[in-house]
């Protein structure tokens, strides 16, 4: 089935919930004009159905192939990446110093969810890229900006991030990758990492790999970590490419999903290259603090991941309407003549719903925070960047943890829209599945993400920001007061809301007396954080449709968006209740077993 940008949706977010009107007046801003913003949605969407969506399903069935330490792309994706690049797509948020177009986060978050959802496999690679390119243009000298940054912007090379090796996963302090000073200031790296996204292709002249490694005089644990910049060739002072580098691709990895995506084990140091034992690379920001700089691109492909989730949610669900649609079987529960499409059947009805209305609510979610995101670096006034960093930083993990989970559901029901065929690969409906099952582990996990918003967003300042965010949720209840065709959604978010105030003081309150308790409680947390923020931007977007249809607006999307909201907030933010009951009244149960009773 042909994928088919929102749009309509799209456009519906950033001006009604995500105040591209207010990050227009920005400074940096200007540029972000709704022509100009239209006309940028309609031809990233005309390059992605046209020549990227189409290698998805390409893709999964004809992955990369490994041959002698090189790695061949799947048939079109080199292409396709000259398509991305000479269009100025991966430069759409960089600066414009660098030959980016420095357009605000607001204005490329929608481009980047219609990449993921095009081709998911192949939108990791621009992911990547960005993530570099902003971690060398916060901590990187301006000799490394110069050298490396222009050629990643205009697509001849492309970024990686190296953290992960076999005994250091999630946990990093287990990280051995060593690192040795030279004479002229380089460093040579010697060890091995693992899950290495586009760690090895051919879709570009260049591959610069961010790696984590350990100094020979450092500290024990993350404390001990620096990072380093480490070319696939060495780079001359004109910018030509030099020596082929110490770095070689043992590997790739075959897949539940993302199938197209090359998955490298990266060896350094081995002698395989040109330049003698021991990858050439060079330190980016201070020693042993590299985990701390990583964390900026960590941060920005998490909030990315989410933006994946999304997508794959929205692809999965047009996937199932289309097949809804033109599935003919059973007779309609209250009689008809003959057998009618399975659209029509309540259960049908109710898991489209779920799909649409859960993609919907994560879609405003993000894109909020990507307006927050935008106030926080442009806004004049101090207070305001402190106040929407602060609500930025806080929304990550819930964007990333709660829109991966999302996904998976979304893409469950997919299949069970489909039946018997959900379940055979012909459909393409079980591809959905397999690559959202990544989405919720790489890039940290969900406990990971829930980890962050117990302890470093939540107890860590005392509720502060949580309670700031409830606050506004009830202003938006004093909007919806009086109006009585939105009651019961009303009384529905002013549920949740409360439910979310407890969970907060909760974690506030018990984090030093039971800490353990507290974070057997941290997934539920951030899923119950998830969905009473769908709730919320839910029920700003209805009464956006309110205000609208009250104008006398006829476009027929006000009222099948009013319709998903309150759908949302019947089926969905019910949920919250449950999941604050586990928070409080749980802890103790899920402790309880002993770990030899397993």
């Amino acid at each position: 089935m042909a994928y088919v940008a929102p749009l309509r949706d799209i456009r519906f977010v950033l001006n009604e919930l995500a105040g591209l009107d207010k990050v227009h007046q920005l400074p940096g801003g200007e540029e972000a004009g709704q022509e100009v913003v239209d006309a940028i949605l309609d031809e990233n969407a005309r390059l992605l159905q046209e020549a990227i969506a189409p290698l998805n399903r390409d893709g999964d069935l004809q992955p990369p192939v490994w041959r002698d330490g090189s790695v061949t792309a799947s048939p079109g994706f080199a292409q396709a990446f000259r398509s991305f690049v000479e269009g100025g797509w991966q430069g759409l948020q960089h600066p414009v110093d660098f030959g980016g177009q420095g357009l605000p986060k607001v204005v490329a978050t929608p481009c980047m969810e219609n990449l993921n959802a095009a081709c998911l496999s192949f939108a990791l690679c621009p992911l990547l890229t960005d993530g570099a390119i902003e971690v060398l243009l916060t901590a990187g000298t301006e000799e490394q900006k110069r050298r490396f940054i222009p050629s990643m912007i205009d697509g001849s090379w492309t970024g990686t991030m190296n953290l992960t090796e076999p005994q250091a996963g999630s946990d990093l302090s287990l990280v051995r990758t060593r690192a040795v000073a030279q004479p002229d200031g380089s460093y040579r790296l010697h060890g091995q990492k693992i899950f290495i996204t586009y760690g090895e292709h051919d879709m570009a002249r260049n591959i610069v790999h961010m790696v984590l490694a350990r100094l020979a005089d450092a500290p024990e644990g993350i404390k001990g970590l620096s990072l380093f910049v480490v070319p696939k060739f060495l780079v001359n002072d004109d910018g030509s490419l030099g020596k082929r580098n110490d770095v070689w691709c043992a590997s790739i990895e075959h897949k539940l999903g993302i199938k197209a995506s090359p998955t490298a084990v990266l060896l350094y140091g081995e002698d395989k290259g040109e330049v003698g034992p021991g990858a050439i690379g060079y330190l980016v920001g201070e020693p042993n603090r590299g985990l701390e700089t990583m964390f900026i691109m960590m941060n920005a492909a998490r909030f990315a991941v989410g933006l994946q989730g999304i997508a794959v949610a929205e692809r999965a669900g047009q996937h199932a309407v289309a097949y809804a649609k033109d599935r003919v079987q059973s007779r309609a529960v209250e009689g008809s003549a003959g057998p009618v499409a399975i659209v029509h059947h309540p259960d049908v009805r109710r898991m489209l719903s779920t799909m649409r209305t859960l993609t919907e609510a994560a879609r405003a979610v993000a894109y909020v925070a990507a307006g927050a995101h935008d106030f926080a670096h442009r806004h004049p006034d101090a207070q305001m960047r402190a106040r929407n960093q602060a609500f930025y930083e806080y929304m990550v993990p819930i964007v990333k943890g709660f829109s991966t989970e999302m996904a998976v559901e979304v893409a469950s029901l997919g299949i069970q829209v489909h039946g018997g065929m959900g379940f055979i690969e012909e459909t393409g409906a079980a591809q959905y599945y397999r690559d959202a099952r990544i989405l919720s582990i790489y890039e940290g996990t969900t406990a990971i993400q829930a980890n962050d918003l117990v302890g470093r967003k939540t107890a860590r300042d005392g509720g502060a920001v949580a309670t700031a965010i409830i606050g506004h949720m009830r202003e938006t209840l004093a909007e919806l007061d009086g109006d009585e065709e939105l009651s019961a959604l009303r009384g529905q978010l002013a549920d949740a809301i409360q439910a979310y105030e407890d969970v907060v003081r909760f974690v506030v309150e018990r984090y030093r007396d039971d800490v353990r308790e507290v974070y057997a409680g941290s997934v539920p947390y951030l899923m119950l954080a998830g969905f009473t923020h769908g709730g919320w931007q839910m029920a700003r977007a209805a009464l956006a449709c309110r205000r609208r249809i009250a104008k006398g607006d006829v476009d027929t999307f006000y009222p099948a968006k009013l319709a998903g909201a309150q759908f949302y907030c019947a089926h969905l933010l019910p949920r919250v209740e449950a999941l604050r009951r586990e928070i409080l009244q749980g802890g103790a149960s899920t402790l309880a077993m002993p770990v030899d009773a397993f």
